[in-house]
Parts: C-alpha cells; structure tokens; sequence
C-alpha cells in the first residue's frame, strides 16, 4: 500500500527482486520506497511484502529531528505493515522487524536500499503448474 501522504505521487505495485532506496518525494510530505533510479515514482507495498536492506536500518527519532542523532534500528530484514488505521489521518505504512520494532516508513533516513524478498502469499502471481492443475471437482450423480 502507499500511505494516504502519497496520493499525488505516481505509485506503481512492488514486485520480487525490485531494487528499492527510501525516498522523500518532492511532491508530498512523507518518505517511502522508489526503484532505484526513478524517484518520482513510489512502490507501493502489500502488507506481508518481505524485504532485506543492504545495511542496518537507520531512522529519525521520534522527536528532536535535526537535534538527536538518527536511530540504529540494528536490523537489515522487516516485513511491510500497516499501523493505526483506526486514524485516517496519520501515517500507516511501517515495518515490522525480526525483535518486533516497529517503524514508520516516514522516519526512514532517505537514501538506504532494500530488496524485496516476497511478496504476500495473496500478491503472488500463479504459477503455470498451478494453471496447469486440474481443479478438483464434485462427481456428478447423474449417470
């Protein structure tokens, strides 16, 4: 999902092995992930969506940005999720990680790469050996 702050941004759905790098978009007020190269277009996570950074998670504090030095989350795999949505105007999308932190996709330190590993069970597109199994079906009591 791309949280409510990315509406006039275009948005297109992650995808397996997309390269990603935490970006602040020029035409709203929030952070999230861009492919990497094209930072005017957000990735859009489902929730579930599992992704590895490149380096240890770093992120503002939760106050004193601009005064506290930036957080080591200390973790380099999260999984997407979505938070608060009983408030329909605040920030959603965060990652969960493996020691159960949970951060704002809106306090990541731009710049940091990620990958995404897998998507949601859900998300995932069917493969030909799925189309090519047959579907199970009741017999017919009619001869």
């Amino acid at each position: 999902m791309c949280d409510y702050s990315l509406h006039h941004v275009a948005t297109r759905p992650a995808q397996i092995e997309d390269k990603l790098v935490t970006t602040k978009f020029s035409n709203s007020i929030t952070r999230g992930f861009s492919a990497v190269g094209k930072p005017h277009v957000a990735v859009c996570l489902l929730p579930g969506t599992e992704i590895a950074f490149d380096e240890n998670v770093e992120c503002e504090p939760s106050f004193g940005v601009g005064i506290l030095a930036n957080k080591k989350v200390g973790q380099q795999l999260a999984r997407f999720r979505q938070i608060n949505m009983h408030n329909p105007v605040t920030h959603h999308d965060a990652l969960e990680f493996p020691d159960g932190q949970v951060v704002l996709l809106s306090r990541l330190c731009e710049g940091q790469r990620a990958t995404v590993l897998q998507l949601p069970a859900a998300a995932r597109p069917e493969t030909a050996k799925e189309r090519a199994t047959p579907e199970a079906r009741e017999p017919s009591l009619s001869s």
